[in-house]
């Protein structure tokens, strides 16, 4: 990947230095553009729904305020611990914080999952949330964030991840990217974003859109000190201007 950043950074310099590329823009990169030329720095990006719903409600729970390797051992582990939903829903939520500790928090996200659990069985009967799929967007997402504790992000991750469905969950990287971007305006938080970007996404932009801004956030639009120099996206962003500019 090491090689991939410095190719890219390549390609950029060697475009400013033969004038190919303009150092100022009048108006943000197209987000179709954005996916386009990060998929050339990280790859094509294949949208799989995985089909379950309530799994991706809990993980994206258990999500919150860690890392994806965390949660991850956190979901597996409260699997293994409750064979099913209702075990789950049955359980103390004392005995239940063991099983997520690793994902931390464990004492906050315990009662939240149950009480989301009980939420779902009240509505449903059961905890198939199929019929999210065939719902409009806007209700799905408003069915899902009038769950205890569950907000933008966690109802668009369940949409896009679990079902498919063009809603862009908008985490600090997507978020920092964006506003970096100009796709967002400076003073407009993550739930708002959610709403902005999404106004500007083609359906099918959506998922790659937003894994290639988050892989993006981490590699080189860092918070702290970003590589610009790097960035495929620099002619189109005002803020790498700005930052390669004062170096």
């Amino acid at each position: 990947m090491q090689a991939e950043f410095i190719e890219a950074g390549a390609r950029i310099r060697n475009a400013a230095h033969n004038g190919t590329m303009a150092r100022k823009r009048t108006k943000p990169l197209a987000p179709g553009e954005i996916v386009r030329r990060l998929s050339e720095l990280y790859g094509e990006l294949v949208w799989r729904p995985h089909g379950d719903p309530m799994s991706e409600l809990v993980l994206t729970i258990l999500s919150q305020n860690t890392s994806d390797a965390n949660s991850g051992r956190a979901f597996m582990r409260l699997r293994s611990r409750f064979a099913t939903w209702e075990e789950l829903l049955a359980a103390d939520p004392e005995d239940i914080v063991p099983a997520i500790q690793a994902g931390g928090l464990g004492r906050i996200k315990s009662p939240r999952i149950k009480a989301i659990l009980e939420e779902v069985w009240t509505r449903r009967g059961s905890f198939d949330l199929s019929h999210l799929e065939e719902m409009p967007l806007d209700e799905a997402k408003a069915w899902l964030r009038s769950l205890p504790g569950v907000g933008p992000k966690t109802a668009a991750c369940v949409l896009m991840f679990a079902l498919g469905r063009p809603a862009l969950p908008v985490d600090t990287h997507v978020h920092r990217v964006a506003q970096r971007l100009a796709l967002v305006p400076p003073k407009a938080g993550a739930a708002q974003a959610h709403d902005i970007l999404e106004a500007i996404l083609e359906p099918e932009e959506v998922y790659p859109f937003h894994i290639s801004l988050i892989k993006h956030g981490r590699r080189l639009c860092r918070a702290q000190r970003p590589l610009c120099e790097r960035c495929p996206l620099l002619d189109g962003c005002p803020a790498g201007q700005t930052f390669v500019g004062a170096r």
